[in-house]
């Protein structure tokens, strides 16, 4: 699967869990791709319109690492992305 189809699959994730995502210019003092913020209440991702896609699809999947996304239908690719960029639970 092509990154651009995994971001689309991605992009349609987060808008089931209520994740708006906006691409913008990012440049200045703004250190990154972007990431995920909360504004006027609804959870949003900040991508870097000039990021390339792979480093968006990363971005995206990181964001989304957090949401339960379980009743959400991803493919099994991009099911697996996301979970690589969930924290790992420290062993007991």
């Amino acid at each position: 699967m092509k990154n651009e189809q995994i971001l689309e699959e991605l992009e349609r994730a987060a808008e089931k869990v209520g994740v708006k995502i906006s691409y913008e210019a990012l440049g200045g003092d703004v250190v990154g791709q972007g990431g995920l913020c909360k504004v006027k209440g609804q959870w949003r991702v900040i991508v870097d319109r000039h990021a390339s896609p792979g480093e968006k699809v990363s971005l995206v999947a990181q964001a989304l690492a957090g949401f339960d996304l379980e009743g959400v239908f991803l493919s099994p690719e991009v099911r697996e992305i996301i979970d690589k960029k969930k924290p790992s639970q420290p062993q007991p």
